[in-house]
């Protein structure tokens, strides 16, 4: 019966079309699905990605690493403009050409690589506020050894940028990153101090460095504190920057009254110093004057005195670590504050005294001793900070004898600043 039945169904028509298309129909599905899973296999077998997010450090170096390829092919860009005013009071512009959200294509060491930027306006980078951005590079798999030697290349690249100048990092959500571009390193000779001054401290900065070992063979917390204070323009964050360029260190530099900042972004911050930098804290008694001031949250920041305290010298603070700090008021700073093992050293920067004056002069003017001698005469006892004296210098630039006969511009100006002292 069921033989019947099926010969029946097959000498009707619509029923053999409806099935002969149900066969075919099957059939391209089915040939669809095993070339999409072949080509899928292949793509394993023989490809090999390379995710980079944005918040990797390596991000912004592939990127200006790969614009400078000549085998670098595509039609989006993005650009990334930097400017510098210069003293004359003119601008220049520099734009830098980078590639944009989509795909591009390089060859490198022979080896084609396809590259895609993709932003995604849905997720934010909490650190920075800028769209989540991936850059994905695919390339052949016997080639994957080539990621590694590009990404060091492009690290050696925007590296050596940074060769023989100061780095200026800060605070950013919880990361460390530069600001602005590197600066040419500061001679150590070009802040004058008094006599012996600049010798103790670099000596004593480099005598910490050279000792890691004999800290740690006595469980001596390696970590030195340095407490810079004195007169506004006495050229404490001045002799910092040298004393960096000096080492050939950076600076980190980080302002407790920012706001949103917490303990644990503090204790954390300070944890992630990037290697060689000196943490510098500036006006540490604009911060926190007092203890009591820590019920008052600060200024901006939530930062308490006693979690500063305990980022400083806490069991889970960092070591090798060198902190300098900075105020014009050391009188208002709370003992714990500065007692040894958070600050080791304070060292006083005053006004500038007959030497530093006669120095100044001749690092201004060359050769001109006679006019030095007579200028230092007629600044004494009159109170001039060393910010004061350059700038004057600055004004009358190659000119030491109008300098000399507008000496009375410092002495009204250090007469000004006694009265608003007062």
């Amino acid at each position: 019966m069921i033989d019947t039945l099926f010969d029946s169904l097959k000498q009707n028509p619509y029923f053999s079309a409806g099935f002969g298309l149900v066969g075919v129909g099957a059939g391209l599905t089915l040939l669809r699905q095993g070339s999409v899973l072949g080509l899928t296999y292949l793509r394993r077998q023989l490809l090999v990605t390379l995710e980079i997010p944005s918040k990797d450090k390596s991000y912004p170096w592939f990127l200006q690493w790969m614009s400078a390829q000549k085998s670098y092919r595509t039609q989006q860009l993005a650009v990334e403009t930097s400017y510098k005013q210069h003293d004359n009071g003119s601008v220049s512009a520099k734009f830098s050409l980078v590639p944009g959200p989509g795909k591009h294509y390089f060859k490198y060491q022979g080896a084609w690589f396809q590259v895609q930027r993709q932003r995604d306006s849905k997720m934010m980078d909490l650190t920075s506020g800028s769209p989540w951005e991936t850059i994905t590079l695919t390339t052949l798999s016997r080639d994957r050894s080539l990621f590694h030697e590009l990404l060091n290349q492009a690290r050696e690249v925007a590296l050596s940028k940074q060769v023989g100048k100061t780095v200026i990092y800060t605070s950013w959500g919880p990361e460390w990153r530069p600001f602005g571009h590197p600066r040419k390193r500061k001679p150590l000779s070009s802040v004058i101090l008094k006599d012996g001054q600049t010798d103790k401290i670099v000596s004593d900065v480099k005598g910490f460095l050279s000792n890691g070992e004999w800290y740690n063979q006595r469980g001596i917390p390696y970590r030195r504190g340095y407490l810079l204070y004195g007169p506004p323009g006495s050229g404490k964050s001045s002799f910092i920057q040298a004393l960096a360029g000096e080492l050939g260190y950076n600076i980190c530099i980080l302002n407790l009254s920012e706001r949103g900042l917490t303990d644990d972004r503090l204790n954390h911050l300070m944890t992630v110093i990037p290697d060689r930098s000196l943490l510098l804290l500036e006006d540490i008694d604009a911060a926190f004057a007092k203890r009591e001031q820590s019920d008052q949250q600060g200024y901006q920041s939530m930062v308490t005195f006693s979690g500063l305290l305990n980022a400083l010298d806490g069991v889970a603070a960092a070591e090798e670590r060198v902190i300098f700090m900075t105020t014009n008021h050391i009188e208002k700073l709370d003992p714990a504050l500065v007692r040894p093992g958070r600050v080791d050293i304070r060292e006083y920067f005053g006004n500038v005294d007959s030497d530093q004056t006669l120095r100044l002069f001749l690092r201004f003017y060359e050769g001109e001793s006679e006019l030095a001698k007579l200028f230092v005469n007629k600044l004494k006892d009159h109170p001039i900070s060393a910010a004061m004296l350059q700038g004057h210098f600055v004004f009358f630039k190659q000119q030491p004898k109008q300098a000399l006969e507008n000496i009375n511009l410092l002495i009204e100006a250090s007469n000004e600043n006694q009265k608003n002292s007062q």
